[in-house]
């Protein structure tokens, strides 16, 4: 019994990291075909078409197929919670894509492993937080694998590499953000109360329970965040590049196919927004943060044997440097994580009562947005 439940988990969490890197790289590699092999030289107009997939996917699973439940979020909310989330989360995947257009998926991939660094600088300058050494001493070879590899790399463009480091920027204060967002006092109730719902009504293991969990609190958030992100992009999107696309439009040879591609590309970007969560709730911590960088190099790969664009030698010790060292970032918040507290008893009293079963909010971190 005990060798077929391991057997399971372990088809389980292979089956949640293939899917997840599946959508990843299938994402990222039409993007740059978009880009450059339909010569549609336009990033805010797909990101826009990102945003629109998005917003109708939710609008549906929720509103129209009531697949998953809505958490009701006040007016006020989501204009104070909701909204700068939105903001920061639309210039990421804007320069996330204007990456792509100039520079190669391999440079920016690797870019784009410099999110630890950036997140941890962020907190540690803006939100005065305190970080062990360990943490401090593993950027080390984050930091040294990205300058080598934008040293070496062949195909350098300085505005691509600056979209993608200023992106990098802006999934940290995503990231940062994203903490106030799902822990504001409103929004944490209603996911609570679900939660306890759950929990009470359906029969099985904890797994189901949770991934259950997690997929309606994503589909929430692309169901709140897809439309302000489309609203903030499409006046730009209309004024900076309405006309390149349309001479595209009357110049391409076969604009339906490649329309379709576009849009397609749009309903796969909604998926992968839920792939996360079946993998993060599949694997543990440290095999998600493995699988993590694994992604990245499977991407770099499929993207050489498809685009072939020029790698040196040290350049891919450069980028392989980076990835060992995002490993071992990983690992290091692992271990800290896994150390009790100073004060913390060693063994815990039961609750006296339901109400101490849940958590308290933080009343000073709901003030932070």
């Amino acid at each position: 019994m005990e060798e077929g439940l391991c057997q399971w988990s372990m088809f389980r969490s292979l089956s949640a990291i293939l899917q997840w890197w599946a959508f990843n790289v299938t994402v990222i590699i039409m993007n740059k075909w978009i880009f450059q092999k339909l010569d549609f030289k336009f990033p805010l107009t797909v990101s826009c078409v990102h945003f629109i997939c998005s917003s109708i996917g939710a609008y549906t699973v929720i509103k129209v197929l009531k697949l998953k439940p809505l958490i009701t979020v006040d007016p006020e909310d989501r204009w104070r919670r909701i909204f700068p989330m939105s903001f920061v989360f639309c210039i990421n995947i804007v320069l996330g894509n204007v990456s792509l257009r100039y520079i190669p998926v391999s440079f920016m991939q690797t870019i784009k492993s410099f999110t630890p660094a950036t997140t941890v600088v962020l907190q540690w300058m803006v939100w005065r937080k305190y970080f062990d050494w360990r943490i401090w001493a593993s950027l080390v070879p984050i930091v040294g694998g990205i300058l080598l590899t934008s040293v070496t790399e062949l195909s350098f463009n300085m505005f691509g590499f600056c979209a993608a480091l200023f992106g990098c920027l802006a999934t940290s204060t995503k990231t940062i953000l994203a903490e106030s967002l799902l822990h504001g006092y409103k929004f944490d109730r209603f996911c609570l109360i679900l939660k306890t719902a759950m929990q009470l009504l359906i029969i099985g293991n904890g797994y189901l329970r949770s991934f259950y969990f997690g997929i309606v609190l994503a589909i929430n958030t692309v169901y709140y965040m897809a439309p302000f992100a489309t609203m903030i992009l499409g006046i730009p999107a209309l004024l900076l590049e309405g006309n390149g696309v349309l001479d595209w439009l009357n110049a391409h040879p076969a604009p339906w196919s490649s329309l379709l591609i576009i849009f397609s590309s749009g309903v796969l970007a909604f998926c992968l927004n839920f792939s996360i969560f079946y993998v993060i709730h599949s694997t543990t911590a440290v095999t998600f943060n493995v699988a993590g960088n694994l992604k990245v190099a499977v991407a770099v790969l499929i993207s050489w044997l498809i685009f072939r664009n020029p790698i040196s030698g040290l350049n891919a010790v450069g980028c392989a440097i980076t990835l060992v060292g995002c490993t071992f970032y990983g690992y290091v918040r692992h271990l800290i994580a896994q150390q009790p507290p100073p004060g913390t008893p060693r063994t815990p009293r039961t609750p006296r009562n339901r109400m101490e079963l849940l958590p308290l909010v933080n009343d000073k971190l709901d003030d932070k947005v």
